[in-house]
C-alpha cells in the first residue's frame, strides 16, 4: 500500500484519487426525486405491521455476504413468515460461507446444498442467477450499488442493508436503481430498522401530529465502544486484509459515521423530513489499531430555515457511552425511542409497554431485524409495491456529508453531495494489492508554525 495521501477537500468533494468518477448526470435525477435542502424530503408510507407476513406461494432468497450480519438477516428472513427459503449463498471468502451454512443449519436447519454455494467477487451474480425471487444484501456497503443495480436488472425484490453507499456516486447509483425498480414492480427494503420500530413509529405519529410543536432543533447521540479489529496475518494481500477487516477502512464501510450512526441520523431525518443545506464537523482519532478512519465525530448541519441539529458519535471502550435521538419543538421535546416531554423536562407521555404476561399484542415491539423482512414479504404477496431506498439514499448521504466535513475541517454543502465525482475503492478487485489506499489517517488544518 502506498505510504502518503492527499487529504485536500478537493479531493474529498469533487474527485477521487481511489477510483473512477461516474458522470454527475444521476445529480439531477437525486434532486428531482428526493428533495434538495429547501425541499420535503420524499417519504415512503410503510405497509401495516403485521406479526408475521401472510402466506402465499414458496419465496426463494439468496444472501450475498455471509458475515455474521448476512447470516442473521437470513434467519430474520425465514422467521417473517410461512413458504420461505433460503437457497443460495454467495461470499468472497469459503471459510466465511463455511461458518453461514453451519449456523443457518443448526439455527434453522436450513441446508443449501453446494450447488447453490458461490465464492468469489463474482459470487452476487451467481447467487442473483441461482433461481431466487429476493436477495439479501449484506456485504460490505462498498460493493452495495454494483450489486443492487445488477439484481434489479435481473428483477429481483431486494433487501439491502445499511449503508446504501459509502461515497456520492455510489448513493446516486442506488436511487437510480431504486427508480427503475420502481417502473418494474420490485420492492425495496433497507436495513434502517427504527421506521418499523412500533415504539419509534409511534414516537414520530405524535410528533408529526404536533404534540410538542414545531420542531425547531435535534441533538442526536451514539456514543458507545470499539467494534472488532482483525490484525493482519502472513500471506494476507493488501485486499485480504482490508476485506477482513472492513469496518475499519473508509472505501468499505464509510467510516462508523455512515456505516453504524446512520441509524441515529435516519431517525433525525426522518422527524425533520427535509435535508440540511450545510454542515460543519469534525472528529479525531485516539484509540483505533487499524485502518484509515476516526475514532469520534461530531457534525453540525444546518437547515434552510437556519434550523441547526447536532449529532456526534464515538467509538472507543472504556467510556461513558449514551444513544439517544432528541428532537426539540416549541412545545416540549422528544425521545424518539418512545417518551415526549415538556418543557421543563417532565413526561408528557409515554409508550405503553406491555408487561410480562400481557398476551395483547397492540404495543407490542416485534423485533425490527424481523419487522423489516415482514414488511418485505407483505409488500410482495400483496402486489403492494414498497420500497424506502430514496429515503436511505439521503440518510446515508447526509452521513457522507458529515464525514467529509470532519475529515477536511471545512464546511461541505448538500449541492456539493449531489454533484460530486467521489467513488472509493479500487477499480479492480482482486487478491493482490490495493494501490493508493494507505492505512493514513486525515489530518485536517494547516501546522502551527512557531515563532
Amino acid at each position: 500500500m502506498e505510504p502518503k495521501q492527499d487529504f485536500t477537500r478537493r479531493n474529498f468533494i469533487s474527485t477521487s484519487a481511489l477510483g473512477s468518477v461516474a458522470t454527475l448526470g444521476a445529480a439531477n435525477l437525486l434532486l428531482s426525486c428526493s428533495g434538495q435542502g429547501t425541499k420535503p424530503v420524499k417519504e415512503s408510507t410503510s405497509p401495516a405491521m403485521l406479526d408475521q407476513a401472510p402466506d402465499g406461494k414458496v419465496l426463494r432468497a439468496g444472501l450475498v455476504g455471509c458475515g455474521g450480519r448476512g447470516t442473521g438477516a437470513a434467519i430474520n428472513f425465514f422467521d417473517a413468515g410461512p413458504n420461505l427459503q433460503i437457497v443460495a449463498l454467495g461470499d468472497v471468502f469459503q471459510d466465511k460461507m463455511n461458518d453461514s451454512r453451519a449456523q443457518l443449519k443448526k439455527q434453522r436447519n436450513i441446508e443449501v446444498p453446494d450447488e447453490k454455494c458461490f465464492v468469489g467477487f463474482d459470487s452476487y451474480q451467481k447467487v442473483i442467477d441461482a433461481g431466487v425471487d429476493i436477495v439479501l444484501l449484506c456485504t460490505p456497503p462498498h460493493f452495495r450499488p454494483v450489486h443492487v443495480e445488477a439484481a434489479v436488472n435481473a428483477g429481483k425484490h431486494i433487501f439491502m442493508e445499511k449503508p446504501c453507499a459509502v461515497d456520492p456516486v455510489g448513493a446516486r447509483s442506488i436511487l437510480v436503481s431504486s427508480k427503475k425498480a420502481e417502473q418494474m414492480g420490485l420492492s425495496i427494503v433497507s436495513g434502517t430498522i427504527r421506521r418499523v420500530q412500533k415504539d419509534y413509529v409511534e414516537t414520530h405519529r405524535r410528533v408529526a401530529a404536533g404534540e410538542i410543536g414545531e420542531i425547531v432543533s435535534a441533538h442526536v447521540i451514539r456514543n458507545g465502544g470499539a467494534l472488532w479489529v482483525k490484525k493482519r496475518r502472513p500471506g494476507w494481500t493488501d485486499m485480504e486484509y482490508m476485506l477482513r477487516n472492513w469496518v475499519n477502512f473508509c472505501w468499505l464501510s464509510g467510516d462508523h459515521i455512515v456505516e453504524q450512526f446512520i441509524h441515529e441520523v435516519d431517525v433525525m431525518n426522518w422527524h425533520i423530513g427535509k435535508n440540511p443545506v450545510k454542515c460543519m464537523g469534525w472528529g479525531g482519532r485516539q484509540r483505533r489499531v487499524s485502518g484509515d478512519q476516526y475514532d469520534f465525530f461530531s457534525v453540525e448541519y444546518i437547515y434552510d430555515n437556519g434550523m441547526e441539529a447536532h449529532c456526534a458519535a464515538r467509538q472507543v471502550s472504556g467510556c461513558s457511552n449514551l444513544k439517544r435521538e432528541i428532537i426539540v419543538g416549541t412545545k416540549g421535546y422528544a425521545d424518539c425511542n418512545g417518551t415526549l416531554f415538556h418543557p421543563d423536562g417532565t413526561v408528557m407521555w409515554k409508550y405503553p409497554y406491555p408487561k410480562d404476561g400481557d398476551t395483547d399484542p397492540t404495543w407490542k415491539v416485534k423485533d425490527p431485524y424481523v419487522q423489516e423482512h415482514v414488511n418485505l414479504i407483505t409488500a410482495i404477496r400483496s402486489g403492494n409495491r414498497f420500497s424506502d431506498a430514496d429515503a436511505q439514499v439521503n440518510s446515508t448521504l447526509v452521513t457522507i456529508m458529515g464525514r467529509i466535513a470532519a475529515y477536511t475541517g471545512k464546511d461541505v454543502t448538500w449541492d456539493e453531495m449531489l454533484n460530486s465525482g467521489l467513488s472509493l475503492g479500487p477499480k479492480i478487485y482482486t487478491f493482490g494489492p490495493v494501490p493508493n489506499i494507505p492505512e493514513v489517517i486525515p489530518v485536517i488544518g494547516i501546522e502551527a508554525v512557531p515563532s
